[in-house]
């Protein structure tokens, strides 16, 4: 049965920097390109007016280079704003007022997860919680205990069907382009699983460091900023099993799943690594066991990937910024040709930032009369950014009430059970030059006659 779409859009801290960024763009994309035409209410404790949220709109539009003067004036008259406190009934009331006849509301908290009990219990008091939907950001949460507490003040108002939790690298083309190589393609399935595959590596390297925001880093760290959703829903994505249907819940179950057979990780099998200079950064501590790179092995106990290692590396200051999975294929059984040669293994690669790659690692006979090969790649697709923005991407899909690309209480509870290990007992960090590949100490982490298959500028063209 298809939801009802959401027919007013309200959004908390519209004065703040992810509204600047991301959410005046996206929300002006809705309005242009896929014709959403409800109240869109910005909330705040500012003391603004209308003319002053539409500045901040315009401003936003203009930084982003996407400002069109007939957009802007679809997305200005589409605009409201209530001024407040968030603890104060007023607001609330004011709020009600300014929805109208408005009776499926979608909130969006774009606001400290601090404040999420008031303003849950400021909505139901008013009646603006009535048959409406929540969106929350990510990271939901600093560990299992915490996510289960926000888990329980959202559920006291909003049904789990009812709360959207935003991670936007769900709504990236590259990552869908994932889900849908992995299922779209029949020649994949008989190989994906423990018999013919010998690993799975991901890396997510950024070149630049905290970028002044040292404090912000300084309460979350590689393992809660990227580790705990962006990664490990990369590896639900590559691993869990088909689903059964296209409907969305099909889809979250696969991944639950997926998510409940991951090993909970072991702290002295993950190197935490901190960059030269991070402590300099303002509003980190001079003594900060804050990690900044992260490597670790992922076990997943399920009868397609036992014994298959999943191994994951984050980390900030490397060599270059890109984010890319190899899944390498074993050895063929029997050295048909020439064995005195080592030749690489086969693998699958799959770029996902900032190019979009997927490229096959084959060996072919190289010319000349003795059968040796040589390895090339096959560059199996190449394809530029999409035009959505992963921002406009999943709010549309949540006004239109789709919980495809957003993740479950069950989902994010099931992450978190995997890395608080880690968070309750972390190794010290180990200090890493900037430009490099992490501590040396990361080499460790893979086992046998592999490592880490380290990123490189992408320079294939395509046919």
């Amino acid at each position: 049965m298809t939801a009802a779409a959401s027919d007013a859009f309200v959004f908390f801290g519209a004065t703040g920097d992810l509204a600047f960024k991301q959410i005046f763009p996206a929300l002006s994309a809705l309005v242009n390109r896929d014709g959403i035409a409800i109240p869109i209410v910005g909330m705040a404790r500012a003391g603004w007016d209308l003319e002053k949220l539409r500045d901040r709109a315009r401003a936003s539009l203009e930084k982003a280079n996407c400002f069109d003067a007939g957009e802007f004036a679809k997305l200005s008259a589409q605009l409201r704003y209530v001024d407040g406190d968030y603890e104060d009934p007023e607001t609330f009331r004011k709020l009600r007022k300014e929805l109208g006849a408005a009776a499926r509301p979608i909130h969006y908290l774009a606001i400290p997860p601090s404040m999420f009990a008031s303003v849950a219990q400021g909505l139901e008091n008013s009646g603006s919680a009535k048959n409406a939907r929540v969106i929350v950001e990510k990271p939901f949460g600093r560990d299992l205990q915490s996510a289960q507490a926000l888990d329980a003040t959202l559920h006291q108002v909003f049904p789990e069907t009812s709360i959207f939790r935003i991670d936007h690298y769900l709504g990236k083309e590259a990552v869908q382009n994932l889900l849908y190589f992995r299922f779209a393609n029949s020649f994949l399935e008989p190989i994906w699983n423990r018999e013919f595959i010998e690993d799975v590596q991901i890396t997510m390297a950024e070149s630049f460091g905290v970028e002044g925001r040292g404090g912000f880093y300084e309460e979350a760290g590689a393992v809660r900023d990227v580790i705990q959703n962006h990664l490990l829903q990369v590896i639900a994505l590559l691993a869990m099993s088909p689903p059964g249907g296209r409907e969305a819940d099909e889809q979250q179950a696969e991944k639950l799943r997926l998510f409940r057979a991951m090993r909970p990780l072991d702290p002295e099998r993950v190197v935490r690594g901190q960059f030269k200079g991070y402590r300099d950064e303002k509003g980190v501590a001079k003594d900060s066991q804050v990690e900044t790179f992260a490597a670790l092995r992922l076990s997943i106990d399920t009868w397609r990937w036992a014994g298959v290692p999943f191994y994951l590396r984050a980390g900030k200051c490397l060599p270059l910024t890109a984010t890319e999975v190899r899944v390498t294929l074993k050895k063929p059984p029997l050295a048909v040709f020439d064995g005195s040669e080592v030749m690489p293994r086969n693998y699958f690669r799959l770029r996902l930032s900032p190019e979009v790659v997927i490229g096959e690692g084959a060996l072919v006979k190289r010319s000349g009369e003795q059968m040796r090969g040589e390895p090339v790649e096959l560059i199996a697709r190449h394809h530029s950014k999409s035009d959505k923005s992963p921002y406009e991407r999943l709010l549309g899909d949540a006004i239109r009430g789709d919980t495809s690309l957003f993740t479950q209480d069950e989902c994010v509870e099931a992450a978190w059970r995997v890395v608080d290990p880690v968070l309750r007992n972390p190794q010290r960090v180990i200090q890493y030059d900037p430009g490099t590949w992490g501590p040396k100490e990361a080499d460790q982490v893979i086992e046998g006659d592999e490592t880490w298959h380290n990123p490189t500028p992408e320079t294939s063209t395509p046919c």
